[in-house]
């Protein structure tokens, strides 16, 4: 079976504990080369991976000719920049969330995408893969709920590290951007709709500048998704989606375990538990994407799904800003 060769722009915590391990598990991804600022560090990594090629710059990365595609974990600032020149090198791209700074940044992106047509690239939202919101959305689509009507996201963690990137304003921190884009994300995805216009509320750490909580509201005309996300809070995460005559619940939403079924639960006349297999979504996404590669067929998320979640990542923080509804 052939497989896609991937590189690793950087030494990220989510790509060595997560997605590295679960794409090495895939039957269409090899992982052959990882980059980092720090040749040693990349060597230890790598070593301690099973990753064969090691680089100390992200340059020699791109120029390595046995990489076919580049996984992007790099801090938000530098997403749209570095899978830039991963395409001026010739590489595919798969991309972590949210794809860029703001709307205008993810437009810059498409563009260049734009000039490489033969090249693959998606942004990272490995939990619309997974067979609990393959199911969510089906349910919604058969009427298991009647009319959908309303949605709930929460999605919270707990982190005051001032090292840590998510706690820095200067390079796209803060929960909107971190946790808030899932929120946004699962509303777009379970209406099959883009908001008339948003609402938003934000509670800035005062040291950090960030934004440790952030309420927003999303109005689709005769549905509407409200969401609460914070990086100060206790961790948990819960979807709610509510219908004329039903409700489902999702459990464990964005970070599904990978070694355990995932539940459901539907909202008739009584409650039906509904168990999906276990899986894990980041072995699914690097498959997913390799097979749209090696078949040169359409990415699972295309690059417009990714501008429209910025828009609306975008209103929300400008109505908390000005303290009015925006139109999109």
């Amino acid at each position: 079976m052939k497989r896609i060769r991937w590189g690793v722009l950087s030494t990220a915590k989510i790509a060595r504990e997560k997605v590295i391990p679960a794409m090495q598990r895939g039957k269409r991804c090899t992982i052959t080369a990882l980059a980092s600022r720090n040749l040693v560090r990349a060597q230890s990594v790598s070593m301690r991976l099973g990753i064969s090629n090691a680089y100390g710059t992200y340059e020699a990365l791109l120029s390595d000719p046995d990489v076919d595609a580049i996984y992007n974990p790099l801090p938000n600032h530098l997403h749209v920049p570095w899978s830039i020149r991963a395409l001026e090198a010739g590489k595919h791209v798969l991309c972590e969330k949210p794809i860029g700074l703001d709307a205008d940044d993810a437009r810059r992106l498409k563009d260049a995408a734009a000039a490489h047509p033969r090249l693959k690239v998606m942004e990272a939202f490995m939990y619309r893969i997974h067979p609990q919101w393959q199911k969510a959305r089906a349910l919604v689509q058969e009427g298991a709920i009647g009319e959908p009507r309303t949605i709930h996201s929460f999605f919270s963690y707990f982190n005051v590290d001032p090292d840590n990137v998510r706690n820095r304003a200067d390079i796209g921190g803060g929960a909107l951007m971190d946790i808030g884009c899932y929120c946004i994300s699962v509303a777009r995805f379970i209406f099959e709709a883009e908001p008339e216009r948003v609402l938003g509320k934000m509670d800035l750490d005062p040291g950090f500048g960030t934004d440790r909580l952030t309420f927003g509201m999303l109005d689709f005309g005769d549905r509407s998704a409200t969401f609460t996300c914070g990086t100060q809070l206790a961790r948990h995460q819960r979807v709610q989606i509510s219908g004329s005559s039903g409700r489902i619940e999702i459990e464990i939403p964005f970070n599904a375990p990978p070694h355990r079924r995932c539940k459901l639960f539907l909202q008739q006349e009584q409650v039906e538990t509904i168990s999906v297999p276990r899986t894990n979504q980041y072995t699914l996404q690097g498959d997913l994407f390799a097979e749209s590669v090696l078949d040169d067929k359409p990415v699972p998320t295309p690059l417009d799904d990714a501008v429209a979640n910025m828009k609306a990542l975008d209103a929300i923080r400008t109505s908390a800003m000005e303290g009015r509804w925006i139109s999109l």
